[in-house]
């Protein structure tokens, strides 16, 4: 059916004619209104059916379900009836109605995922991927599980994952000494062997590994079999009929010892002790598009994380065709027993372009240019630790580096394109290299290194001097990059690392040579490595760091985080699930088991991965993990598909505004939003701003657009409560992760300085990105722009931006009598908090549009388009010269408008000062942060050289009376600078001002 036809249009208006093909044969046709909902149209089909023949072959209603082509071409089940029919927008207007199959509970449910999550469940299961079938079988077990231990909750447990308290960050309480320590309690532990009938009770540690556990229970078993030769690491554990090994405290406490040898095939070899070169065959491409004349040329390379492994192999080149013929071994300068487990084989596809011939007599060979066409990657090993053998068609991902050192993209997917019908594709062969299957071995089973790290590292004699250089190296925290002396010294010295360094693990792990067996097994020390700080903890999780006992040690770590702390860093675990090489990993699990203990982490991990569905590369993850969720929490389907269809409707109120012409007005958005189906839709709902929020009532009267280009639509809500109006913002066309993020680091700056008694009065509104290049922004109420106060006390534009009294006069004129000192004193500290969150951050386009304040006097910015150093240019000048916004209306403010007044701007300067030293203090934290966020695709966020930016600001590697000393001269540049700033101002509210 035409779109059109479901249209902005008012309760009432015009009927669609629509077909229905009944199962008994008869055809009929009938208008139904855009409003109507799937059961009141069956019951329609059931009134207009009793005039026909064969009714009386009809059955219940309940017994049938309707089918329509939707939008995209599929058949779909409508199993949900309380959808309208101008949501369901059915091809060609017409409704099949068959009889119901299956369990019609499951089938509601899946329908109702796979609305809410925008992906059909039917797609994961046309995969036909033994990984996808596992993985969502193990997750969906483990969900449930989840859901019925959430139903067994006491009323008080049950009441704080409900509701869980959002309280202010403060001062951290004393430390209470090793009283906890003390205290811990031990478990029980029931140990059952396989094949045998013995059971019975340990009392183990609840923190202690597997390893420690299994030696217990061998060690009982010795003494009622009096015979056990095996070691403990011959065995495995076995929980709830899964094989795994298991951290810390399981709630069923119920083990199972069995032979490992049972778990894999007994006719096998040690990957660890083929000394052969690994290589693969490229056979041929498929669906290669380049211009005739050129050369094609495929290039790989073995990475681990960032690492490259060995030397890059190309291949011959060879004519351009559609299918173009290589059949070509290609052998890496590195043995099979080398590879280590998360090796990734990266491919780049690109042509030869034979440059221009010199000048006679010149001796210089013609160059050549490379025009990448695609890249894929794939691993080595497959989801259950095997070499993988047989043929693999890889679909490319199109890619447009600049030079050739960049066509390989390590950091990319393992994913395929799933527009395998059009993505140029590469089939390549991984060799049987022995009759039966090759796993990778655990590191655990490998004994033949024993004596030899015996002897080579761990008794390793440490002079002085070695200790000192070693105490530089590790006190110099940007210190990433080393020298090959530096390099051989920390690995000599690594137990020294790992007993009074440990926060340094990823030096060690920077510098493991990971295509050497030995140096892998050596670099184990993580079994006896102390946990780290969970904020120390978050770069492991960076795509340097793929080795999967790496990333358990680091999710082992972030289970400290309290539910507060993970929200606060829950968009930057949600982006390296990116990096993620199997479905099934540890940061999965973790992520899931926390958003099935707290609602409101549930809320947010949806949001995050449901706003980025629609990206091909993570679409099959992102897409299973809401389907993990949703059915370890089926009561929250409901409520997440109300603001799910509220949304759809700001989208549809959105491209309504944008479509219409020149002349439409604040009057027509009133209109729309009157009709029944969007009063319906965008009333009673939870704020995805917040949760804690709902958004009774919408008030159509207050409700408005912007002119800017984008039409931002504001929706007002009259409040449930006393409270003044509740106001969000929709924007349809830009993308709000960037600001996302910039938020997030306002947000935990604030945290941290509370925690230190420093309240700056910041105010990080919320913002949430919801699909693509849409989202929600908090209206921050009682608030005006700088630019529209300079305006509203000046006659002229030009002379508005220079009017020093127009703020102080507007706080006065907000703030009577006594209210005036404390509006002063809010201005402060907020305008300091800012010019030091704008300055480490390097926030960019600062013009006074994008500047607020509250009537309350605190001062904030909005609009992060530009961060990272990334300022405002036209016509190549730079139009931002200042390191932050400090402009002499602001000091006249600070000084309540008294020039001589320079104790309360002495206080403003110490405030600035005191904020910038907590934030270098945890100045990696931010790095790490940023870092964490290259996934994310941001244009201004692509690499470690976009962070060095933030690296400078925060002075990372200088003491902290060096970095005062740098903060202070940028401070008072801002301050004697401001005039540019002014001239800038000037020239953004000329080009505003709309006056006649």
């Amino acid at each position: 059916m035409p779109p059109g036809k479901y249209g902005m249009q008012e309760e009432g208006d015009q009927e669609i004619m629509m077909d229905f093909l009944l199962p008994t044969g008869i055809f009929l046709k009938f208008p139904v209104s855009p409003n109507d909902t799937i059961k009141s149209i069956k019951k329609m089909v059931w009134k207009n059916a009793r005039s026909e023949a064969l009714f009386s072959a009809l059955g219940d209603p309940d017994a049938y379900v309707f089918t329509c082509i939707n939008q995209t071409a599929e058949r779909e089940e409508l199993e949900e009836e309380s959808r309208r029919i101008s949501d369901v927008r059915p091809f060609m207007g017409v409704l099949r109605l068959v009889a119901r199959e299956g369990d019609r509970v499951e089938k509601l449910t899946n329908t109702q995922i796979s609305l809410l999550i925008g992906k059909g469940l039917h797609e994961f299961e046309a995969q036909k991927n033994h990984e996808v079938n596992e993985f969502r079988a193990k997750m969906r077990t483990f969900c449930e599980e989840k859901a019925q231990e959430r139903q067994m909750l006491p009323w008080q447990q049950w009441m704080e994952y409900s509701f869980p308290c959002d309280l202010e960050p403060c001062c951290s309480p004393p430390e209470c000494g090793s009283v906890k320590s003390k205290n811990t309690k031990k478990i029980f532990i029931n140990v059952k062997f396989e094949a045998c009938d013995e059971s019975f009770m340990l009392q183990q540690d609840p923190q202690d590994f597997p390893v420690a556990l299994m030696k217990s229970a061998l060690k009982k078993k010795a003494t009622v079999f009096r015979s056990v030769r095996q070691e403990p690491e011959d065995y495995t554990l076995q929980v709830n009929g899964r094989w795994e090994f298991i951290y810390g405290n399981h709630p069923m406490c119920q083990f199972k010892v069995s032979d490992r040898s049972r778990l894999k095939p007994q006719n096998t070899s040690s990957l660890w002790s083929i000394n052969e070169p690994f290589y693969i065959h490229l056979l041929q491409g498929s669906r290669v598009n380049a211009d005739e004349g050129m050369k094609l040329v495929v290039q790989a390379g073995l990475f681990h994380g960032s690492e490259l492994l060995c030397k890059v192999v190309t291949t011959s080149e060879v004519t351009v065709c559609s299918e173009p013929l290589w059949d070509q071994k290609l052998e890496f300068d590195i043995n099979v027993a080398d590879l280590p487990r998360m090796s990734r084989l990266c491919f780049a596809l690109y042509a030869v372009i034979e440059k221009a011939k010199k000048p006679r007599g010149t001796k210089k060979k013609n160059k050549k240019a490379d025009c990448p066409i695609a890249w894929v990657n794939t691993m080595v090993f497959d989801y259950k630790d095997q070499l993988k053998t047989g043929e693999f068609l890889l679909s490319t991902w199109p890619s447009v580096p600049d030079d050739k050192s960049d066509l390989l993209n390590p950091m990319g997917t393992v994913e395929k394109n799933p527009n395998v019908d059009s993505a140029a594709g590469l089939l390549i062969r991984f060799p049987n290299i022995r009759p039966h299957p090759l796993y990778y071995p655990p590191l655990d089973k490998v004994r033949i290194l024993k004596s030899d790290m015996e002897k080579n590292g761990d008794a390793a004699i440490v002079t002085k001097e070695e200790r000192m250089k070693l105490k530089e190296i590790m006190d110099n925290k940007n210190h990433t990059e080393f020298f090959e002396d530096e390099k051989d010294l920390l690995w000599k010295l690594r137990t020294e690392v790992r007993d009074h360094y440990h926060e340094s693990l990823s030096k060690l792990l920077l510098i493991t040579k990971w295509n050497r067996r030995e140096d892998v097994w050596k670099c184990f020390l993580l079994r006896t490595w102390r946990d780290l700080p969970a904020i120390h903890a978050l770069e492991l999780l960076d795509y340097s760091f793929p080795d999967p006992v790496v990333r358990s040690f680091t999710i082992r770590c972030l289970r400290k985080l309290s539910d507060d702390e993970l929200l606060q860093y829950l968009i930057q675990l949600v982006q390296v699930l990116k990096y993620e090489s199997y479905l099934d990993c540890d940061l999965t699990t973790f992520l899931l088991e926390r958003a099935l203990s707290n609602w409101r982490i549930g809320h947010f991990l949806f949001w995050h991965l449901r706003s980025e569905i629609h990206v091909a590369s993570v679409s099959l993850r992102f897409g299973l993990i809401l389907e993990a969720y949703c059915r370890g929490n089926i009561h929250h389907i409901k409520l997440l598909s109300k603001q799910n269809e509220a949304l759809g409707k700001m989208k549809a109120l959105s491209d309504f505004v944008k479509s219409g012409s020149q002349k439409m007005t604040a009057d027509d958005l009133k209109l729309c939003i009157r009709q029944e189906s969007y009063l319906e839709a965008l009333s009673d709902l939870l704020s995805p701003l917040n949760p804690s929020i709902i958004l009774t009532e919408i008030c159509a009267d207050k409700c408005r657009f912007m002119d800017s280009k984008m039409k931002p639509i504001w929706l007002m809500y009259n409040p449930c409560t006393q409270e003044d109006m509740v106001g969000i913002i929709f924007k349809n066309g830009d993308d709000l992760r960037q600001d996302m993020l910039t938020l997030q680091m306002i947000q935990l700056m604030e945290n941290l300085w509370k925690k230190e008694g420093l309240d700056l009065r910041m105010i990080p509104y919320g913002c949430l990105s919801t699909g693509n290049k849409m989202g929600l922004i908090e209206v921050v109420k009682n608030s005006d722009t700088i630019a529209n106060i300079q305006r509203n006390s000046s006659n002229s534009a030009a002379t508005a931006a220079f009017n020093k009294d127009a703020l102080l006069n507007w706080l006065k004129s907000k703030n009577p009598e006594d209210k005036l000192d404390r509006a002063i004193e809010e201005f402060t500290l907020s305008c300091a908090g800012y010019c030091v969150a704008t300055y480490v951050l390097g926030i960019g386009d600062r013009h006074n549009d994008n500047i607020m304040i509250r009537e309350t006097g605190q001062l904030f910015h909005i609009d992060f388009g530009h961060f990272l150093g990334n300022f405002k240019r036209k016509l190549g000048i730079n139009r931002e010269r200042v390191p932050f916004i400090l402009t002499y209306d602001f000091v006249h403010v600070i000084q309540q408008g008294r020039t001589n007044n320079s104790e309360k701007f002495e206080r403003f300067r110490e405030y600035c000062e005191r904020a910038y030293k907590i934030l270098c203090r945890n100045g990696m934290l931010f790095v790490n942060l940023f870092a964490m966020m290259k996934a994310a695709g941001l244009p201004e966020l692509t690499s470690f050289k976009d962070i060095q930016y933030l690296k400078d600001s925060l002075a990372l590697g200088k003491s902290e009376e060096e970095a005062l000393k740098n903060f202070k001269v940028k401070f008072n540049e801002a301050l004697r600078e401001s005039w540019k700033t002014k001239v800038n101002w000037m020239m953004h509210s000329l080009a505003k001002d709309n006056r006649p």
